[in-house]
């Protein structure tokens, strides 16, 4: 049965591994090829194949780092350098995931604030929604610095701006969502409910809320992973000592591709770690629900 299950779920998610680093390796020779001729082999031209392709994958400034590179950069972080240091790269995935978290949490109450008001108001479904949704029209690299002025001259710095600017990309699909969600009961359920003289309180608890639910999860994962590139995307025009996102800033300053990859990596395990987790309270919150039911 295990071995069935490996070979329907994990067995091509290893191709495609293999596969994509095959690729990765290639186009790392590829790209590396000329400059390795010209700053690392010999100028006379008494170099081999073999030569070519060790110094195109062990290059210190290679235009593209090979995988191994970037693995090596990222354990020497974690393991040669305290977690309260600057060269410590859990130090920085700590201080981007505490503002995306915290973003996230805020646009999440935002979300479901706007969906509840535009269910139950006709008036306010027709002010605010087309307002939400002409938001995200602005990309998060004009708004972002505007927000960080703003709340900087009120004297708010460090984690909020952040947090803020990722709360701007997690209400959107929390508000959409939800709105779809809470419409789901159909006429008849609620004419039932209308039937024992339930309030709009008591049918939103016991039919409305129960019923967004697999829209709302969805949603989640999108707004946090949103959330995630709005908070690295709010860390590179403040000049931040920590963060994934000055992390990738010093290292463009300097030309370190490893230390740009190293955190471009850091932050995709962020992301993954983060829906991950959206999806475990997910499926806790399903399973209590059912149980309820």
């Amino acid at each position: 049965m295990n071995i069935d299950r490996f070979r329907q779920q994990g067995l091509p998610v290893l191709v495609v591994l293999l596969v994509g680093l095959i690729l990765w390796y290639a186009l790392t020779v590829g790209l590396n090829a000329s400059g390795a001729i010209a700053r690392v082999l010999p100028k006379d031209g008494s170099w081999s194949l073999e030569d070519l392709l060790l110094a195109t994958l062990n290059m210190q400034r290679p235009l593209l780092p090979a995988p191994h590179q970037i693995l090596l950069d990222i354990w020497t972080s974690l393991t040669k350098w305290s977690i309260g240091s600057p060269r410590n790269l859990l130090l920085h995935t700590w201080v981007t995931a505490s503002a995306a978290l915290t973003g996230f949490v805020m646009g999440l109450l935002l979300g479901l604030v706007l969906a509840v008001c535009i269910v139950h108001s006709r008036t306010l479904d027709r002010a605010l929604l087309p307002w939400i949704v002409a938001s995200q029209t602005v990309p998060v690299l004009a708004i972002a610095p505007i927000v960080l002025v703003i709340l900087g001259s009120l004297g708010i710095t460090g984690l909020m701006p952040k947090a803020v600017i990722a709360m701007y990309l997690c209400f959107f699909p929390v508000t959409v969502a939800m709105v779809q969600g809470l419409r789901a009961p159909q006429k008849l359920e609620l004419e039932l409910l209308h039937t024992y003289g339930t309030g709009r309180l008591d049918t939103f608890w016991l039919l409305r809320l129960p019923s967004s639910l697999p829209y709302l999860f969805p949603a989640c994962r999108v707004a946090i992973a949103s959330g995630l590139v709005g908070t690295i995307v709010a860390e590179l025009p403040t000049g931040a000592q920590a963060g994934l996102g000055s992390r990738l800033l010093t290292g463009s300053y300097y030309g370190n591709t490893v230390q740009i990859w190293s955190a471009l990596v850091m932050a995709s395990l962020l992301g993954v770690s983060l829906t991950g987790l959206v999806s475990l309270v997910e499926r806790w919150v399903m399973a209590n629900r059912r149980v309820a039911a």
